[in-house]
C-alpha cells in the first residue's frame, strides 16, 4: 500500500506565555488545507442546489402577480449569497474556527498568538477570500500560501491568524492499493 500524506510539512509555531509555558502548534499544510476547502465547497454546492430546486419547485405555482414573483426572486438571490458568504463566517464563528471542512481535516483557524480568532478575524478573512479567489480558483491565495512562512493566504495575513493542524494524525489524499 502506497500512502501520500497531504500535511506534516513539519512546521510548528512555539509560542512562549508569560508564565515560561511553550505551546507547539503544528502548521498545516496547503494539501490538509485543499481538502478542508473541497468538502466545504461540495456543502456549499449542495446548499444551493438544495435553495435552487425549492426556487424551482415554488416556480411551479402561479403567482398572482409580478411584483410577487419579484419578491420571490430576490429572496432566493438573497439567500444564496447569505449560504456562499455566510457559510464560512457562521461556521468559524460557531465552531471556534473550524468549518465542516476544517473539522473533517481536523484543521482550525486561530490567532498568531495561539489563541483562538474572534468574529473580527472571521469576519475579515473571510472577506479578503474574494481577492484570494482571483482571477481563478484561489490562484492568488495558494501563491500567497507557497511564498509566505506558515502557508498562510491574504485572508490569513490580513486578520492576523493561521491555521493549524489539531491533530497528529495524517489525512490522506490517495490510496493506492498494490494487487
Amino acid at each position: 500500500t502506497l500512502i501520500i500524506p497531504m500535511t506534516n510539512s513539519g512546521d510548528t509555531l512555539q509560542i512562549d506565555t508569560p508564565e515560561n509555558v511553550s505551546f507547539d502548534y503544528n502548521v498545516s499544510g496547503i494539501g490538509s488545507r485543499f481538502m478542508a476547502a473541497l468538502v466545504d465547497t461540495l456543502l456549499i454546492a449542495l446548499l444551493q442546489a438544495l435553495l435552487s430546486g425549492a426556487g424551482l419547485l415554488l416556480g411551479q405555482f402561479e403567482l398572482d402577480s409580478d411584483a410577487l414573483s419579484s419578491w420571490v426572486v430576490a429572496v432566493f438571490g438573497l439567500l444564496a449569497f447569505v449560504f456562499f458568504w455566510g457559510y464560512y463566517i457562521f461556521f468559524e464563528i460557531l465552531w471556534n474556527g473550524q468549518t465542516p471542512g476544517k473539522r473533517w481535516v481536523k484543521l482550525r483557524v486561530i490567532r498568531l498568538d495561539g489563541t483562538p480568532v474572534g468574529v473580527a478575524e472571521v469576519v475579515v478573512r473571510n472577506l479578503v477570500r474574494l481577492i484570494d479567489f482571483m482571477p481563478l480558483v484561489y490562484a492568488v491565495g495558494v501563491t500567497t500560501m507557497f511564498v509566505t512562512d506558515k502557508s498562510r493566504r491574504l485572508g490569513d495575513l490580513a486578520a492576523g491568524n493561521r491555521i493549524e493542524l489539531t491533530s497528529y494524525e495524517y489525512v490522506f489524499l490517495f490510496y493506492i492499493v498494490k494487487n
